[in-house]
């Protein structure tokens, strides 16, 4: 198979690394991984020590301690708004390595400021250096993400993506719990955390000098320097793929879904739970452990595959379990403030847990695929662009949620009263967002069919391309031949299909959904014939996936019929208007006599549990012939060898 453009060309195989974890013993991902481990980390520890200083320990009569968290965490959003769209614009123009020893090296700079700031206790030098660093993470964000789809393969990118979700949560867990326990020590505290955050910082550099080389995916751009234009610019590059933008607004709108909770942990901990500070700290850890868990299940829900199937599976349980945490938490009766073992001891404390966990872990199957179809599907030589736009975006809607969080509570919500407006919020933005991109619904639908419905086994899928125009062919068995088709590929499909199966109720809605092209006997219905060869070309043109059934229609006694000729009609178009699509055979096996085919003495679609729960079925996939070798016989002696393999 040939390597396409963005993606590793070292992979001993198609299929890559046995799994995500194998990734930390390969130089093109561990040092990367552990450089931006670190800078979280020490992020965090720089933040949440500085928090914990002027809240606790100064007096500052300019900076309330009420308002010092709220102070630090708007200058270190600040730069995200300003910087992106350049950060975007350098991170395309020059080698991503380079980019990312630079941004470790400014990272040095900072914390050496930032060591004086801590041992002299000055709060204006700590401020400056908040800035400095939401610049450094303002740099380092397109770097992040538009390296990955240049190193690993579409095999191996949810999971990179979910190591990388992962490992940045555990480290702004670590860096927050050491920036506390650090900043307390007597006497030496402040300057404790200056030599740790120099020391972070060192560390990160090192490791950073291991990783490999990442060339410029657009040498050749000039820089436009003025943020404004430039950041409007971004937005409107993004948006002209309608599918990579909302799925960015879906990332943004996660982002705004978890700054509501993360803010409000405190005040849940003090003034609902009735728990001390190590309460507090107890419900970030749990939060941290389920978005990592969650981000680490995406890549084995997904056959490691991009599956953004796990989005919608992700958006409910965020709204379950953030409108079960209001009923759980509403209720809980008046307390003395206790520690952690008395806090631990009751039992409705341990459902208020739960729920974070499943809503956090929830919002790690719905961030890890959005992130990674973004980067698959982003144009390579702006993709560091679109990730700029995102990470606007994501400073906005961030922004956003503090404010529409304050003014609930100004109206006179409750905590629990705000989490179940955000999970009820979730849901209708959810909705929303799966109708304007029915890909998602689509690739839900067929998740859950090929999972829950069936047991489906997918062989030979390395041979489906990650890019570039091609024709799929395969068996019609079933009514949803269809949808096992869009759970194997990784990229939407295209169906040209019987005009009939659109009157099937239910089957028929999801198809229309799904811009499935009808064909009818050229007898019967010459427009709509037509209708379908031109816009079968227009498919294969815009360079996408087109599948169809070459039998025809649905087989009526489980045998493969003879293949009609429309397939090369396809072909014939495509080669007229410039493209060589090559011809994908493919067969499914074992679906005959289940719910959705027909049988010998009967329809489809009666006595649903006729071959019990679960039934195996699978789909082989051959090579690609190229498309001067088709011929519609050859192509159902193919598809037949696949169907005894």
């Amino acid at each position: 198979m040939t390597p396409q453009p963005g993606h590793s060309t070292t992979e001993p195989s198609a299929h890559g690394e046995p799994n995500q974890f194998a990734l930390l013993r390969q130089r093109r991902f561990a040092p990367f991984f552990w450089t931006q481990f670190s800078g979280a980390a020490n992020d965090n520890l720089f933040k949440f020590a500085f928090t914990v200083m002027v809240t606790y320990q100064l007096s500052v009569d300019w900076m309330p301690p009420a308002m010092a968290g709220l102070v630090i965490g708007a200058l270190f959003i600040l730069p995200f708004l300003l910087f992106s769209a350049t950060s975007g614009q350098l991170t395309d123009k020059y080698d991503k390595t380079k980019m990312i020893r630079f941004v470790k090296n400014l990272e040095i700079a900072i914390m050496l400021v930032a060591a004086f700031g801590f041992v002299r206790g000055n709060v204006p030098v700590l401020l400056l250096c908040t800035f400095l660093m939401g610049v450094h993470s303002t740099l380092f964000g397109p770097v992040k993400f538009a390296y990955m789809p240049q190193v690993l393969n579409e095999r191996e990118l949810t999971g990179g993506n979910g190591m990388v979700e992962m490992g940045t949560f555990v480290a702004i867990l670590l860096g927050n719990v050491a920036g506390g326990l650090l900043v307390a020590l007597p006497g030496i505290g402040h300057t404790t955390v200056a030599i740790a955050c120099v020391a972070a910082a060192l560390v990160g550099r090192a490791v950073a000098q291991f990783i490999p080389s990442a060339p410029a995916t657009d040498p050749g751009l000039t820089i436009n320097w003025n943020p404004f234009s430039e950041t409007w610019r971004n937005l409107k590059l993004a948006h002209g793929n309608v599918v990579v933008f909302r799925s960015l607004l879906g990332i943004s709108w996660m982002w705004f879904f978890g700054a509501v909770f993360l803010s409000q942990f405190p005040s849940l901990a003090k003034n609902v739970l009735h728990g001390n500070e190590q309460v507090a700290s107890l419900l970030l850890v749990v939060f941290s452990i389920g978005i990592g868990i969650g981000s680490l299940l995406c890549e084995v829900l997904s056959r490691r595959h991009v599956e953004i199937g796990l989005v919608p599976l992700g958006a409910i349980g965020m709204s379950v379990f953030s409108i079960d945490l209001y009923f759980a938490s509403r209720a809980l009766p008046p307390s003395e403030v206790m520690g952690l073992a008395a806090f631990l001891a009751q039992g409705a404390h341990w459902r208020v847990m739960l729920d974070l966990a499943l809503l956090s872990l929830f919002a790690g199957l719905y961030s890890v695929p959005m992130y990674a179809l973004i980067q698959m599907r982003s144009q390579p030589t702006h993709r560091a662009r679109i990730i700029a736009a995102n990470n606007i975006l994501n400073a906005l809607f961030m922004i956003a949620s503090s404010l529409i969080a304050g003014a609930l509570l100004g109206a006179g919500f409750t905590v629990p009263q705000i989490f179940l407006f955000t999970g009820i919020a979730n849901a209708v933005v959810a909705a929303y967002i799966f109708l304007l991109v029915p890909e998602y619904l689509l690739r839900f639908v067929a998740w859950v069919s090929s999972r829950f419905v069936y047991r489906f086994k997918v062989q030979g899928d390395e041979h489906l391309p990650t890019a570039g125009a091609a024709i799929l062919a395969c068996n019609h068995v079933s009514f949803v031949d269809a949808v096992l088709l869009m759970a194997a590929s990784p990229r939407p499909i295209y169906f040209v299909m019987d005009h009939r199966i659109f009157r099937v109720p239910v089957l028929g809605w999801l198809f229309r959904l799904a811009k499935a092209i009808p064909i009818a006997p050229y007898k019967e219905d010459p427009a709509t014939y037509e209708a379908a060869f031109d816009r079968a070309a227009q498919v294969l043109r815009e360079g996408d996936l087109l599948a169809i059934f070459p039998e025809g229609g649905i087989t009526r006694d489980g045998q493969l019929q003879e293949f009609k000729g429309g397939i090369m009609k396809i072909i014939e178009r495509a080669q007229a208007e410039g493209v060589e699509a090559p011809v994908i055979p493919m067969a499914l096996t074992n679906l005959w006599g289940s719910y959705f085919s027909r049988i010998e003495q009967g329809g489809a679609m009666v006595r649903p549990f006729r071959r019990g729960f679960f039934n195996r079925v699978g789909l082989n996939v051959g090579r690609p012939v190229a498309p001067a070798q088709v011929q519609p016989a050859l192509l159902r002696s193919q598809v037949a060898d696949l169907l005894q393999a």
